[in-house]
């Protein structure tokens, strides 16, 4: 009886282990496909946290020593063009100078072109030569997959400055605020 009892539960529960026998394909690029999936959520929020700050604290600051909130998003943009140039092999865009004294519209037309610039820049990039060393700063290199954990890292700092300022100014930052 036991044995009919075991063969019965054998039988009855094998499709449920089936799924996890079944093997799952490996991702095709899985590197430079993050980095495209990180781009996408990251630029919406950059964008924003620069909507979101009124034009008039553009220029605050939390300490005479940090970078003003203009500032931060002309950073932004610089660091966008110039990693996702170098990632792709494009060369960076010609745009006009921007200066972080400039008014919010352009600042953040300037930060939408240099998301606009990645986007298009990384479309084709794939793991084939993640390895491949690429000169970042007078003589310091770098692989092209290290400047892509570069530049994701950056996504990230760079959000984390937008919230505090935002915060400091009684604003919520983007992620925060309640889905409507």
């Amino acid at each position: 009886m036991k044995r009919m009892l075991l063969a019965i539960c054998v039988v009855a529960l094998s499709p449920l282990g089936a799924p996890a026998q079944q093997a799952v394909a490996p991702e095709t690029n899985p590197i430079s496909n993050y980095t495209r999936k990180i781009l996408d959520s990251q630029s919406k929020n950059l964008l924003a946290a620069a909507d979101e700050m009124p034009a008039d604290k553009y220029s605050f600051h939390p300490t005479p020593e940090q970078m003003t909130f203009g500032h931060m998003i002309l950073h932004i943009a610089s660091t966008n063009n110039f990693l996702c140039s170098k990632i792709s092999g494009m060369p960076a865009p010609t745009a006009e100078k921007l200066s972080d004294t400039d008014p919010k519209d352009k600042l953040v037309g300037g930060l939408k072109a240099s998301f606009d610039f990645c986007t298009s820049a990384l479309a084709k990039v794939d793991d084939s030569n993640l390895g491949e060393v690429l000169p970042l700063f007078g003589t310091r290199t770098v692989s092209r997959g290290g400047m892509m954990v570069m530049l994701t890292d950056d996504f990230y700092d760079h959000y984390s400055m937008a919230a505090i300022y935002l915060r400091l100014n009684g604003l919520l930052p983007p992620t925060a605020k309640k889905e409507k």
